[in-house]
């Protein structure tokens, strides 16, 4: 199925230009798909192949970069706020979900890595909007095998306000551990538009304040979704998608791990494990829109917001709107959002 591929610029609410991209069939499209990209990456060129992907399979299929990342302007991976990623996010996304021609699709997420804790905050920010997610490697959970110590924590809580652009955390090279295949682990180190400096020390903190959040609320998760993993994935560790799976309450999910497989399951395997992710998330998909699977009621403007409706036949409206069960606050015995390794931010998240 052929393709056109669009791409814009649009101002956030803060007045900083994010870049937009889509990949559109020439036929109407079966849903809508929302690229949720990792920390450092970006959209037009690193998930260009998904684009592609899951536009030829006809899917109408939109990307943004987030602020600082990519073509996006703004500090260079400088994350003030990791609210105003899903705010700007949850802008766009519905912007194009309330458009005419798509009102009535059915709408999913896809979020690689960090975009994966991108993608579960969104559907936390308005549970009934979203009709499913697809969760690649994900950071979703607090890694038990990463401990730093609480002192060097509060130390870096102090001077985060004095030093938040500093780029003093350490970190490993994430693209030699995350990308299996020599080749396009050279393609992806040439992409300009890929952060590959150290993380910032205001960015570091929010996404491990972020991570933190999310591994006690893992138990609110109720869309339908598809988790997979790499089991060789030495940058976010796969226990933190079973305890994803363990934990939500979504009566529909689904979980794969991927034998010798690495972190880049779409984008750093050789093309035969790559074809066969796309595969498996495609198969997804298609499941998660036939006709028979689910009903999409149209979005109704209201206000400045949008109020909206959906079932699937895997969850009901009385799953979809039930209030989620008090969760008693854990011990922060460990501290980074699913990323391996010893010392503080050991490998950046993608």
């Amino acid at each position: 199925m052929e393709f056109e591929y669009q791409q814009e610029y649009k101002r956030n609410s803060r007045g900083v230009q994010l870049f937009t991209c889509r990949w559109l069939p020439f036929s109407s499209p079966k849903a809508l798909v929302f690229l949720c990209h990792g920390y450092g990456m970006e959209c037009s060129g690193f998930m260009r192949e998904c684009g592609i992907r899951l536009a030829r399979a006809g899917y109408a299929v939109f990307g943004i970069d987030y602020e600082g990342h990519g073509r996006s302007k703004g500090a260079r991976c400088y994350i003030k706020k990791f609210e105003n990623i899903v705010n700007d996010c949850d802008d766009f996304f519905k912007s194009v979900s309330v458009q005419d021609e798509y009102k009535d699709k059915c709408r999913f997420l896809y979020g690689e890595s960090m975009g994966g804790a991108v993608a579960l905050l969104l559907h936390k920010k308005d549970p009934a909007f979203w009709n499913g997610a697809i969760l690649v490697a994900p950071m979703c959970k607090i890694s038990e095998k990463v401990k730093p110590h609480p002192m060097i924590v509060n130390i870096l809580t102090r001077v985060e306000e004095i030093i938040p652009r500093w780029k003093i955390v350490p970190t490993k090279d994430v693209i030699d551990a995350a990308f299996k295949d020599p080749i396009k682990r050279e393609e992806i180190r040439n992409n300009k538009l890929i952060y590959q400096d150290k993380p910032r020390l205001k960015t570091a903190l929010e996404m491990l304040r972020t991570s933190m959040s999310l591994e006690e609320s893992l138990s609110e998760v109720r869309l339908p979704f598809f988790v997979l993993h790499g089991e060789a994935d030495t940058v976010t560790d796969p226990e933190v998608s079973r305890a994803l799976y363990k934990r939500a309450s979504s009566i529909d999910k689904t979980i794969k791990l991927y034998p010798g497989m690495w972190h880049g399951l779409t984008s750093g395997e050789p093309d035969e494990n790559v074809e066969i992710v796309f595969a498996d998330i495609i198969d997804w998909l298609v499941k998660h829109t036939s006709e028979n699977n689910t009903v999409v009621q149209p979005i109704y403007p209201y206000n400045n917001g949008i109020i909206e409706i959906a079932t699937t036949a895997a969850a009901s409206p009385a799953t979809l709107n039930r209030q989620p069960r008090p969760q008693r606050r854990q011990s922060q015995s460990s501290y980074l959002c699913g990323l391996k390794g010893r010392r503080l931010f050991h490998h950046s998240a993608m």
